[in-house]
């Protein structure tokens, strides 16, 4: 039986919202910034907003195993949220919210999943605090990488 995950992360930083999304949305590059993202490939090209576009994603953790994945983008709504779905080892939904307020952006990233490897749902009843921890980790891996990448200051994240 799969296991749902649900994951609410939350980054601010001292940068103006466009730059923030911009690198974010261009998640070709992540790997050059995240650390954890080995590698993303475009397997199909979306319209003009990179809408119905599908990405396979992989990533490395603390933990001793890679995830890979598809995403496939469904809905952009420029420097304010966009959506996707994944597939394949996990599959579920992905939606990142941006909001600038006095120099700071606010970014939050919802992630809502179920596993497909059958030794993550065998072992999940013991596991699954280590995944989420897990989780967490990659998640500030991104918040501090993204902040380095622009030069700019993380306020928060978690």
């Amino acid at each position: 039986m799969a296991t749902q995950y649900a994951f609410i992360t939350r980054w601010q930083f001292r940068a103006p919202l466009t730059e923030v999304w911009d690198m974010i949305y261009d998640s070709l590059n992540w790997p050059g910034w995240w650390k954890g993202v080995k590698k993303v490939t475009e397997l199909e090209k979306g319209d003009a907003d990179g809408i119905g576009g599908v990405r396979e994603y992989t990533w490395r953790s603390i933990l001793p195993y890679e995830l890979s994945f598809h995403s496939r983008l469904t809905e952009v709504d420029k420097y304010k949220r966009m959506k996707g779905v994944a597939f394949g080892e996990l599959e579920g939904e992905g939606e990142w919210f941006f909001e600038e307020k006095d120099g700071i952006t606010y970014v939050q990233y919802n992630w809502t999943v179920f596993t497909n490897k059958a030794w993550m749902n065998y072992f999940a009843f013991l596991l699954k605090p280590a995944f989420n921890y897990n989780h967490d980790v990659v998640m500030g891996w991104g918040a501090k990488g993204l902040a380095k990448k622009l030069g700019v200051e993380l306020v928060s994240y978690k």
